[in-house]
């Protein structure tokens, strides 16, 4: 915390860079269930949990300023493999996921028991990212 006493409250957006929006869409939305907020050529923007919003931007697409009516959103992007997780409410809920990514073909990669009483599942998506979902009890705060 700085010494004015400001603090940020919570993280609204991440991103992933993905190679095909439509195939990420497969996964994010139709398997993943995220609500879609924005589709265009450039980004596919998901409302997760009615919380937080992911943004999956085409790779590439944002090496330039992007001048917006209100301002310029400056440059950004990644290379390589990147990690995200989502959070689930309960280990009952956690299995109901593992069901549901085998159904829609998608291999879990690993399983993780925390020693704070959390467990995680992992899978990748189509463009190799670690996709983990996870229940209350890895982090003090979750």
């Amino acid at each position: 915390m700085s010494g004015t006493g400001q603090r940020l409250e919570r993280v609204v957006e991440s991103a992933l860079y993905v190679d095909d929006l439509a195939r990420s869409w497969r996964f994010y939305v139709d398997v993943l269930g995220g609500e879609v907020l924005l589709d265009s050529a450039r980004l596919l923007a998901l409302s997760i949990g009615g919380m937080s919003v992911l943004l999956l931007f085409q790779r590439g697409a944002t090496s330039e300023p992007l001048p917006t009516p209100g301002g310029v959103v400056p440059p950004h992007g990644a290379i390589g493999i990147q990690h995200i997780a989502f959070a689930v409410p309960d280990k009952v809920a956690l299995e109901s996921w593992a069901t549901r990514l085998e159904h829609h073909g998608v291999e879990i990669e690993s399983r993780v028991h925390w020693q704070r009483g959390g467990e995680s599942i992992y899978v990748r998506d189509p463009d190799g990212h670690s996709v983990e979902l996870i229940t209350p009890g890895l982090w003090v705060i979750y």
